[in-house]
């Protein structure tokens, strides 16, 4: 293994290490206020990620790709040779804007890609999103729903109504959405992957609508996947620990920040590009004969 010493982005990848703590003033928050920022295409091994055109001559919507792990999918996708639909809240213009440049540097203008600003609780929006892929890109191959929101809360009581439902309409119901809407245009080969979280498994007490979502997440992809099984379309999730995004400090309580990371037994977080390599994985012709399963990228947490 190389020197970790000679390179300082390796720190991030060692056990014990720990983000400053920080703080934003709600979700969905801004990448370009993480220090450090996260990894999109730096492996653990310190060096840049090595693209095998896995994804050649496929088109791939990606929600939520203007941060974190969306971002971080979208830059290896294009890398990997797929011309990309991002999607993004109104707020996040300028952050897609900078996924759109980065995109363009890692494949020298190669990559058509389209950035749509789109509130997905609202499921004519999702329609439409499907529309204007379709319309600039002519196929649809990898569906990868990546988007959505939390808030703190230790006490149920307290929590409020109207945030459940927004959790749910932004988490869960706008799957089905897009799920509805993008099933009549992909075919054979096709790839839908779901962004779930360890949560669903582990039952985190500060995040109980939060984890709800994505429990019922999983059920979906589960009885999607067996029903378009026949149709040659696969249906997986992935479902990361924890992984530094904006979320964190935008969404998360002190005490959870300060301890971020340090439960698993590799003993720190994740960045976005450990994650981003099992959407390549699960989006290429590798995992044909992969559907209806859960991906556990959560730093070592053994979910039976």
């Amino acid at each position: 293994m190389p020197n970790q010493k000679q390179n300082p982005l390796l720190k991030q990848f060692q056990k014990g290490y720990r983000q400053p703590v920080q703080d934003q003033p709600g979700a969905p928050g801004l990448q370009e206020k993480l220090d450090p920022q996260p990894l999109d295409d730096v492996t653990a091994d310190g060096k840049p990620y090595k693209a095998a055109n896995k994804l050649e001559g496929k088109a791939a919507l990606i929600t939520g790709a203007d941060s974190g792990i969306g971002r971080a999918v979208a830059v290896l996708y294009a890398m990997e040779g797929a011309n990309l639909t991002l999607t993004y809240l109104p707020e996040e213009e300028k952050e897609v804007k900078d996924v759109e440049q980065r995109v363009h540097a890692k494949t020298g203008g190669k990559t058509k890609v389209i950035t749509i600003a789109a509130d997905v609780r609202k499921e004519s929006v999702c329609q439409d999103v499907i529309k204007q892929h379709m319309d600039a890109h002519g196929s649809l191959d990898v569906l990868v729903l990546n988007h959505g929101t939390q808030e703190s809360n230790t006490d149920l009581p307290t929590l409020p109504t109207e945030q459940w439902h927004n959790t749910f309409d932004t988490n869960l119901h706008s799957f089905f959405y897009f799920c509805k809407a993008a099933l009549p245009n992909m075919g054979p080969g096709g790839s839908i992957i779901f962004n779930a979280s360890i949560n669903f498994a582990v039952g985190h007490p500060e995040l109980v609508d939060y984890t709800s979502t994505k429990g019922a997440m999983i059920g979906l992809a589960r009885a999607l996947s067996n029903q378009v099984a026949g149709d040659g379309i696969r249906v997986n999730a992935i479902a990361p620990g924890p992984i530094w995004t904006p979320l964190i400090p935008a969404t998360m309580t002190k005490e959870s920040k300060e301890s971020f990371g340090q439960s698993v037994p590799m003993g720190r977080a994740g960045q976005p590009v450990e994650v981003a390599t099992s959407f390549v994985f699960l989006a290429s012709a590798d995992s044909s004969y992969i559907s209806g399963q859960v991906f556990h990228v959560n730093g070592g947490v053994v979910i039976n």
